[in-house]
């Protein structure tokens, strides 16, 4: 009986995550607009149920459910805390965004929570189809809310970019994976790793099925040459939208990298090392510098996050444990960043007006001295200025290739992170040194600028832990091994 019915409980938080959702949507159509605050609040709760779910069911050890094809391990159980945390954060700051522009609508909700499954579906992959089953789930609720204002054209042509785009993604990586399954002759990760251990690592087939793959998650983590999405979809999107989009998907991002290529395909590593070298570079020069040529500050989170998603492929391409704990360290500190950038644009914006220009940043530090400290504390901390915790993640990630032996990578990352300083401190000159433009008072919910102030004061009050997190991510990343 125990080999024909799989121990559910590992799955315990997808299944609640996505009952919750299931039961939002339907709930949703007996709500009036002045009730359809429940449908936040449920989703707020799920959120939260989801993580008591994953920390009385999370283990040590790893646990393997469904046919070998689902793990529970501390490293899939720290993804989705992270994962649960942001979003929580990004549906708080959505709330009062959508309310005044007329889509505050639990479909947005609903589809938020269904990403949430396919990231941590992502998390918990241990074969080739769960993983593109993950993906997909989160693919599609995305396409959807990125077109969510049905009357923006804008909106509507990202969501079109990103669709068609992603599309091509997809079958890149579905093409990739069907050719290191014809070489190894299985979909399950430690299978293939395995048989791969045993072939040689110049095979044309393994090599071949490699570059398509890395193609497919380096566009799906926004990285050059595959990146001409994420400025039209950040630009396109409702803040909101861009919010979402921005912040909890990179986590899964990171899963989708360790489980493939670390899980799966580190005997090819020399190989990947080197494709992961060049886009590396790239990701962080080409994001840097168009970045400084932007007068939008969406526009300019978006080249932000395509040079972010450079340093945190640094721990990655160093190939060894350390390197990639870096890496997921990074990655968490990213995500809370661009929570925080995105959610100051949100509490600056109110009905009629979208304050994702550069120049609407003018002078807050008059009109708002407060708001204006919380956002210098992110730029600071997107640009890696000590004493915020992104000095450290970009010198954990530096450290990592470092140890490998890589120095004029390293070299080059210090350069380009000092060039990309230029515009995080042109939005602080804006705040405190001219004038406003702009004097209508910031109106946002108590418990908004409550967890605004968590948000960006976190990225300097978390130093002391630092080590500690540290350790969490290194014991994460030794499940895997």
């Amino acid at each position: 009986m125990t080999n024909t019915i799989p121990n559910m409980l590992p799955a315990a938080p997808e299944i609640f995550v996505f009952s919750m959702a299931c039961a939002i949507l339907v709930l949703d159509l007996f709500l009036s607009d002045r009730w359809r605050v429940i449908s936040y609040w449920l989703t707020q709760a799920t959120l939260v149920g989801a993580a008591l779910l994953t920390v009385k069911f999370g283990s040590d050890a790893p646990m393997l459910t469904f046919s070998r094809m689902f793990v529970a391990d501390s490293l899939a159980d720290l993804l989705k805390l992270g994962t649960y945390v942001i979003t929580f954060f990004v549906f708080a700051y959505s709330r009062d965004y959508l309310r005044d522009r007329g889509m505050f609508r639990g479909e947005y909700f609903v589809l938020g929570l269904f990403g949430v499954v396919g990231m941590m579906v992502m998390a918990s992959a241990s074969h080739f189809l769960t993983l593109y089953l993950g993906l997909e789930l989160l693919s599609l609720s995305l396409y959807a809310m990125i077109a969510f204002q049905r009357d923006s054209g804008t909106a509507t042509e990202a969501a079109m970019k990103y669709f068609v785009l992603g599309a091509i993604a997809s079958g890149m990586l579905l093409y990739g994976m069907s050719m290191l399954y014809g070489a190894t002759g299985s979909l399950e990760i430690a299978a293939v790793s395995r048989a791969i251990g045993k072939m040689s690592p110049d095979n044309i087939i393994l090599i071949f099925g490699l570059v398509f793959v890395i193609a497919g998650l380096a566009f799906k983590l926004g990285a050059v040459p595959f990146h001409m999405w994420v400025p039209d979809v950040y630009h396109g999107a409702p803040t909101a939208v861009a919010l979402y989009v921005g912040t909890a998907p990179k986590l899964a991002g990171f899963a989708l990298f360790l489980r493939l290529l670390v899980g799966g395909l580190e005997p090819l590593a020399g190989s990947w090392q080197s494709m992961l070298m060049i886009i590396a570079v790239l990701s962080m020069a080409i994001g840097n510098l168009i970045a400084i040529a932007q007068d939008n500050i969406k526009r300019m989170l978006a080249y932000s996050s395509i040079s972010h998603m450079g340093f945190f492929l640094l721990g990655i391409l160093s190939a060894e444990p350390n390197g990639y704990s870096s890496s997921l360290f990074y990655i968490l500190v990213y995500a809370v960043m661009s929570a925080g950038a995105f959610g100051m644009i949100i509490l600056l914006s109110r009905a009629g007006f979208e304050a994702e220009r550069l120049e609407d940043f003018k002078g807050l530090n008059q009109r708002s001295p407060w708001h204006a400290f919380l956002m210098m504390l992110l730029m600071l901390s997107m640009a890696g200025v000590p004493p915020t915790v992104g000095f450290y993640a970009k010198l954990l990630v530096i450290q990592s290739v470092i140890k490998v032996g890589m120095i004029p990578l390293a070299v080059a990352a210090v350069l380009l992170a000092v060039i990309g300083g230029y515009y995080y401190l042109r939005v602080i000159k804006l705040m405190y040194f001219d004038d406003a433009t702009e004097r209508s008072p910031i109106r946002a919910g108590r418990d908004v600028q409550v967890l605004m102030g968590i948000n960006a004061l976190v990225l300097v009050g978390v130093l002391p832990w630092v080590g500690v997190i540290m350790d969490l991510c290194r014991q994460a990343i030794k499940a895997l091994a």
